[in-house]
């Protein structure tokens, strides 16, 4: 269910811990993956999918993202500095003035994800139905994931509703870093920091919670350690 062009905003505010010593220096959105920053990949989707106005938190090294951003043309880039963190949740509620949408595109800035057949905002965006969704995450098949070693985050039945992971059943699907959110969900929110999960659960209470499986391939870079393993993955992908 298309419902047209939105306004996004990408998560670059956090301290980037596990990827020091290379984040003593350079933000983590900043670092380069065979030659191409993490968020410059993500701002490129964005823009294919036809975003027009993205928002960019920043906190760690804020100066350094926005000169990096200084000579950015094509889209309409507000960088929102938060001068204490305010998580995930916290972050993108103070980001809703900016965003102005009832639903909008909210993505990490630390992931790397490669289009399949479509580009994956557009094809996020045709999923969307604000009828009866209020969070859509893109999520990836755990046996698909590259360089990631964690546990799953969601089940997804067949209608694509999901839950989170069962005690002792390890979930299948891991949650992507890009999704659709509808902006009545930031009604009644306790005081910042909180994290984006809580509005996870009350979507899924609501059963108001969906995912739309990615098609293509999913990268994760937590440590120094993986850029190496990612740019050759990559290498092996052109």
């Amino acid at each position: 269910m298309k419902t047209g062009p939105m306004n996004a905003m990408i998560l670059a505010a956090g301290l980037g811990l596990r990827m020091r010593p290379l984040t003593n220096v350079t933000p983590k959105p900043l670092l380069e993956v065979d030659g191409i920053t993490m968020i410059d990949r993500m701002l490129a989707h964005l823009k294919e999918g036809g975003i027009k106005t993205v928002v960019i938190n920043t906190h760690y090294m804020a100066e350094k993202v926005a000169a990096h951003f200084g000579k950015q043309t094509g889209v309409n880039i507000q960088l929102l500095h938060e001068a204490q963190l305010l998580d995930t949740g916290g972050g993108v509620a103070n980001a809703l003035p900016t965003l102005g949408d009832d639903s909008f595109i909210v993505t990490n800035s630390d992931v790397i994800i490669i289009s399949g057949n479509r580009p994956l905002i557009t094809r996020v965006i045709d999923a969307w139905d604000p009828e009866i969704m209020d969070v859509l995450l893109l999520l990836q098949p755990i046996a698909k994931c590259f360089g990631f070693g964690g546990q799953g985050d969601f089940f997804m039945d067949s209608s694509g509703l999901l839950k989170r992971e069962v005690k002792a059943s390890p979930a299948p699907f891991v949650f992507t870093g890009v999704q659709i959110l509808k902006r009545s969900l930031f009604d009644s929110l306790p005081a910042a920091p909180f994290s984006l999960n809580l509005l996870y659960d009350r979507a899924q209470k609501n059963e108001r919670l969906f995912g739309l499986l990615h098609d293509s391939h999913w990268i994760h870079v937590g440590t120094p350690e993986a850029v190496e393993h990612a740019e050759a993955y990559l290498r092996g992908l052109k």
